[in-house]
């Protein structure tokens, strides 16, 4: 099902509290986006922004909130190119919902292997809840 959303408004921003670097920034979208769309969103900023100075301090983990765009921690130096650079991320993620061949890829491994995998990770007993 194909799936695509549009920047409607201004960027926005907002102070964070005076321990953080940096301010959120809100940019409006045309509706709530689903988790796909989302995670192909957060790649392809992720993907643009890595090694860019002064991205250190910025949350690139759930950017997508509702039916906005929420990016804290952004600094000034960074500001300049973070409006091309969503734009760029919106369309990559409305192109990928709209792909015909996002068909289920092979596992790496059996369900059984990996399960097997997991049971080998000992978690300290008073770390599970019961």
């Amino acid at each position: 099902m194909s799936e695509e959303h549009q920047i409607t408004g201004a960027a926005r921003g907002e102070p964070l509290s005076a321990n953080q670097i940096g301010v959120r920034v809100r940019v409006p979208l045309s509706g709530a986006p689903s988790a796909y769309w989302s995670r192909v969103l957060s790649a392809h900023l992720v993907t643009e922004l890595t090694g860019h100075r002064a991205v250190g301090h910025m949350h690139l983990d759930n950017v997508v909130r509702g039916s906005e765009l929420v990016l804290d921690g952004v600094e000034e130096p960074v500001a300049d190119c973070l409006g091309p650079v969503i734009a760029r991320a919106v369309a990559a993620a409305n192109h990928a919902s709209r792909r015909s061949d996002l068909e289920p890829q092979p596992c790496n491994v059996a369900v059984g292997e990996a399960e097997r995998i997991a049971r080998k990770v000992s978690l300290p007993p008073q770390t599970l809840s019961q």
